[in-house]
């Protein structure tokens, strides 16, 4: 495949994806693909490679019920999509430069010698406390982490579009009762983890209206 080929795909990948809005409850999604789409998530870019993210596949349909209440904009996706994923963001008590978790994620993940390692985690100290200024506000650290989570979810939808599959983001839930339910059902470490959004996969069970979106003079201005 050559440049313009590839750019020609591109453009109609991004072109045909939608938000699906209703799923046959009958197609499922293969184990093959479901599992290059979690790929495109795991492989997915975060501030300085800390990961700070958790999938939980939500295959239980009696857990899918319990949610759905306070899902108002996942009730179609729970009810028919083949596959439906929690995404979860870690607090911040396991993103600070000294948490057990950094250390771990330096140490065991990213194999940094024990000098670039504490490099590391004062840069990612002052990126915390003088750049983003989010330490001691639990609420904007934990907005900053969920941004981050925005990646893997992008990724995920362009993989399964890649792949013929239709997917929904969602965002459109009660928070604090969601989490309640997950809580409860011990899927939630409340101390570590909170929800950030969720997405649903699967296939069609109806058409949708032609994608609209403004045109590029409007969103970019290029400054010479």
């Amino acid at each position: 495949m050559n440049k313009e080929e590839t750019r020609e795909l591109i453009r109609n990948i991004f072109n045909n994806r939608y938000t699906c809005k209703g799923y046959d409850a009958d197609k499922k999604v293969s184990d093959e693909d479901f599992a290059v789409i979690m790929e495109a998530a795991r492989l997915s870019p975060s501030s300085m490679g800390l990961e700070p993210w958790k999938f939980v596949l939500l295959n239980n349909r009696e857990l899918r019920e319990k949610i759905k209440p306070f899902a108002w904009g996942a009730e179609v996706s729970l009810e028919g999509a083949s596959h439906f994923v929690l995404i979860l963001a870690k607090k911040p008590i396991d993103l600070h430069p000294d948490s057990s978790y950094v250390e771990y994620m330096m140490n065991d993940i990213q194999h940094f010698t024990e000098d670039l390692r504490q490099a590391r985690k004062n840069k990612l100290k002052s990126f915390q406390e003088d750049d983003l200024k989010i330490v001691g506000n639990d609420r904007a650290f934990f907005d900053w982490v969920c941004k981050q989570t925005y990646i893997p979810l992008a990724n995920m939808l362009t993989a399964a579009a890649m792949l013929g599959v239709d997917s929904t983001p969602m965002e459109g839930f009660n928070t604090e009762k969601v989490e309640a339910v997950l809580i409860k059902e011990g899927i939630l470490d409340p101390l570590h983890f909170g929800l950030s959004c969720m997405i649903a996969f699967g296939y069609k069970n109806r058409d949708h209206r032609p994608k609209t979106r403004r045109k590029m003079a409007e969103i970019l201005e290029i400054i010479d």
